[in-house]
């Protein structure tokens, strides 16, 4: 199982976390109205700070990427159990691994701006308006302004 866990599950959870996500249109308390990302937790947002910048919560990313690796962890070994001995060839191996360094060095260039912040916790208080999910590739439009928002 330590190879199905090196060669097969830690490229499909980075793979399922970078494309694969939850999006959470939340009004953000003492701020604007906003659009979060993060499954099944938020874990990253735009920055207040900075136009193109970002956030990351440390301590919600991490309990995100444990929930996808524990989902994968659990798929593999039960079907790796159960239904039939997996067997990873290389003609399977080396294009995994390879659009999981593709992709962890994509998000790993994103993350590497100077305007992104990264804070252990969230700080501040949302009320959720409405959530979804996306592909990486799909564009998230901002929902209608629920008719309690004044705009402001």
């Amino acid at each position: 199982m330590k190879k199905l866990t090196l060669k097969l599950i830690l490229p499909l959870t980075i793979i399922s976390f970078i494309i694969f996500t939850k999006w959470w249109y939340v009004l953000v308390v003492d701020r604007r109205d906003e659009i979060m990302y993060g499954f099944p937790l938020i874990f990253t947002c735009r920055g207040f700070h900075a136009s193109l910048s970002s956030q990351v919560f440390i301590v919600e990313f991490m309990i995100d990427l444990l929930v996808y690796f524990l989902f994968w962890f659990m798929l593999v070994y039960m079907a790796n159990r159960f239904l039939f001995t997996i067997k990873l060839h290389k003609a399977l191996f080396i294009p995994l691994v390879t659009v999981t360094f593709i992709s962890l060095g994509f998000a790993i260039f994103i993350a590497s701006k100077l305007e992104n912040q990264f804070f252990l916790k969230r700080d501040f208080e949302i009320e959720k308006m409405k959530t979804g999910y996306n592909l990486i590739w799909q564009k998230q439009i901002r929902p209608d302004y629920p008719k309690s928002y004044s705009g402001q």
